[in-house]
């Protein structure tokens, strides 16, 4: 049944390297069960409800994707976009987390639609690959200023916006220690290690009796208090548009850079370098985030840490669905999730950044025009506490500064189209 499915021998794999990946795969991502509750319940969301739809969201997404797109790619509710949902559209914006759950679900089917007609390739290949490198390095700054701030490591000042935290509080200084073993850990290819970082700090917090302790292991908590609660009607606001269009923009960009990119290191790209089902493969992750957002969680996405099950040798959805079973599983450890404390997350919010930030060092440097609205993309989204206006300035910068330059023509039209939405928005919402 697993040969007509997968299709194990045509791929050069076998069911214990598939079992292997999924479990390397998952150790990999497992964070996410820890973090994304943490960052949405500041919103009001019930945290236990939230580790359930994580663990659902994540085990539906990872299952379709490998059942219907055959491809050894998990899925689960992405970082970034958790923080743009929690921090920016109810923290900043001040819309309910049931409207941002509408806005989410909205996305997804504006990526269905995408998907299913064949939009895709203009939309992404029109976005100049500079814009992609900010909005990812962006989102990875985004995160670190969250993490700091989440372990007390910077503070608000009247003088100065921010400034250093208190050292001599545990927090911190547990925050740092926690950051530096996961460093350590995956300098040193150890699987899992940032989850071992954040149990490695959640048992120093707990010892120290800073955190409570309730148990690891139980039913799963009740979903009812997220579980359909979206509200669609609030997510057609005139204001929710460009925070649909921002979660839009971030899936279609997230989704495809990862499925390319862990297809090429797994060798399953075509002779023309593309991926074949890559229709099925978006299609996967666009329902993913319409369930999640029916489930109760912010967007859901294609993880790139699903490269670390390829690299021991996974190649079919096998590996996907064996991750999809572990998310099933942890469903059954609520408590200890409970349990992990913020200083225990952040320092996987700024492991993270350090990933996401790497991408200006691919930016054209030789080339101002470029990398300037890239870079003014990615200082703006931490600086201004929000996705969204890093996004708008790196699409306004860049039309404008090329303009400016003579180079006009170089803009395409989609950039134009963006451009001329966000600026629509701060004119007159």
């Amino acid at each position: 049944m697993l040969e007509r499915l997968f299709q194990l021998q045509a791929h050069g794999t076998n069911i214990r390297t598939e079992l292997v990946a999924g479990l390397t795969t998952f150790l990999t991502m497992a964070y996410i069960v820890f973090v994304n509750p943490e960052i949405l319940s500041g919103t009001g969301m019930s945290r236990d409800a939230v580790f359930v739809a994580t663990c659902l969201a994540a085990a539906l997404g990872s299952a379709i994707m490998g059942l219907y797109a055959n491809y050894p790619i998990a899925l689960a509710p992405g970082m970034g976009l958790n923080a743009y949902f929690a921090f920016t559209v109810v923290g900043q914006l001040g819309y309910s987390w049931q409207a941002a759950l509408g806005a989410v679900f909205l996305s997804g089917c504006l990526f269905i639609l995408v998907s299913l007609f064949r939009l895709r390739e203009w939309v992404v290949n029109a976005i100049p690959r500079a814009i992609k490198f900010g909005i990812s390095a962006g989102i990875g700054l985004f995160l670190a200023i969250i993490g700091f701030q989440n372990a007390g490591l910077i503070t608000a000042n009247p003088a100065t916006l921010v400034s250093l935290g208190d050292l001599h509080q545990p927090g911190p200084v547990l925050a740092l220690a926690g950051f530096a073993l996961i460093v350590a850990l995956e300098a040193r290819r150890v699987p899992g290690g940032v989850v071992i970082g954040i149990l490695a700090v959640t048992l120093v917090s707990i010892l120290l009796g800073l955190t409570p302790f309730t148990g690891i292991a139980s039913l799963p908590p009740s979903l009812s208090p997220t579980l359909f609660q979206l509200d669609l009607t609030g997510a057609f606001n005139a204001g929710l548009l460009a925070v649909v269009l921002t979660f839009f923009l971030v899936e279609v960009f997230d989704a495809s850079g990862t499925l390319i990119g862990v297809a090429h290191r797994a060798g399953l790209l075509d002779a023309d370098g593309k991926l074949p089902r890559i229709r099925r493969a978006l299609l996967a992750d666009s329902l993913a985030i319409t369930a999640g957002a029916t489930l109760g969680t912010s967007s859901t996405t294609a993880y790139i840490e699903s490269a670390a099950g390829t690299a021991v040798g996974g190649r079919t959805g096998l590996t996907a669905v064996v991750v999809a079973a572990l998310f099933l599983l942890a469903l059954f450890f609520s408590p200890l999730a409970a349990a992990v404390p913020a200083c225990a997350t952040a320092p996987a919010l700024l492991y993270v950044a350090v990933l996401m930030a790497r991408g200006l060092a691919d930016l054209p440097w030789d080339d101002s025009s470029e990398t300037a609205p890239a870079v003014l993309c990615a200082i703006t989204m931490p600086l201004t506490y929000s996705i969204a206006h890093g996004i708008a300035a790196g699409f306004i910068g860049y039309a404008a500064i090329k303009s400016l330059a003579g180079r006009g023509r170089e803009v395409p039209v989609a950039v134009w189209v963006i451009a001329a939405v966000f600026v629509a928005k701060f004119i007159w919402l």
